[in-house]
Formats: structure tokens, sequence, C-alpha cells
């Protein structure tokens, strides 16, 4: 049961939080080049809508992912582990910065240039820094995930 459910958690975080962080990672250059396109009277918002809906739906898939992952820590008998508390602490913090920040900023990117209101470099570069810290968050559980304390794995 525990590789079967390890599995599971390992597939739901390579198939749900690696798209949200190519996506979150390509709309602030596809909202600046949408921008670009709309000053020379081309707007087409449709990248930056589908990456923005890319977002929304892998994370509410990515749900999945926590949901795994303490199946499996039960299973494991590790739920008291320190590695694992830190990657539960880190998880929720990226998912708070995915929701609190990436995702709305998104939203009101894309109403901005829906309206043609004009788009300052700041808007984009500080959607591309909440993304960094989303992605540095995910990056750090997942070296936490392999290189755990205390592995029994040997590595």
């Amino acid at each position: 049961m525990t590789k079967i459910l390890l599995s599971l958690h390992v597939l739901a975080a390579i198939v749900a939080i690696g798209p949200v962080t190519v996506a979150a990672s390509m709309f602030p250059p596809a909202a600046r080049n949408a921008h670009a396109a709309a000053a020379e009277g081309e707007a087409d918002l449709g990248t930056v809508r589908l990456l923005h809906r890319i977002c929304r739906v892998y994370a509410t898939m990515g749900l999945a992912v926590p949901v795994f992952g303490f199946a499996t820590a039960a299973v494991m008998g590790v739920l008291d582990s320190g590695w694992l508390t830190a990657s539960i602490a880190l998880t929720a913090a990226a998912a708070g910065v995915l929701v609190a920040f990436v995702l709305p900023r998104q939203g009101e990117l894309i109403d901005s240039l829906g309206a043609s209101k004009a788009l300052e470099r700041s808007d984009t570069a500080q959607l591309a820094m909440f993304t960094g810290v989303f992605n540095l968050l995910w990056a750090t559980v997942t070296i936490l995930m392999i290189v755990r304390p205390g592995s029994t794995t040997g590595a």
C-alpha cells in the first residue's frame, strides 16, 4: 500500500504542480507581450487567459498532493518527523502564495489588459517575484522529500 500511495503522491505532484509552476512563470512575460500587442492595436488575451486557467485548474488538482502525502506519511509512520512538518509548512506557504498573490494578480492583469489600461512593468515584476517565491517553496519541498533527514533509502 505504501508504494501505491507514494506513487500517487509523486504523480500528483508532477502532473498538478509542474504545470502550475511553468504556466505561472510564463504569465508575466505573456502579459507584457499582450500589452505590447494591444498598444499596436492587435490585442489578443488568449495566451494570458489560457495560462491563468492552467494555473487555476491545476492548482485545484494539486490538492491531491497533500492528500496522498498525508496518507503516505501515515502508512509509513513518519507523521511526527521534523522534515515532514517542515514540508507541510512549506507546502502550506506555497499554497498561500499561489492563492493570495499569484492567482489574484494574474486575474487583475487580465482585467487591466481587457480594459486596455496602462500596464506598468512593476505590475508584472511583482507577479514574477511572487511566482518565483512559489516555485522556490515547491523546489525546497521537493528537496526535503528526496533528501529527508533520517531517510531509510540510503541516499
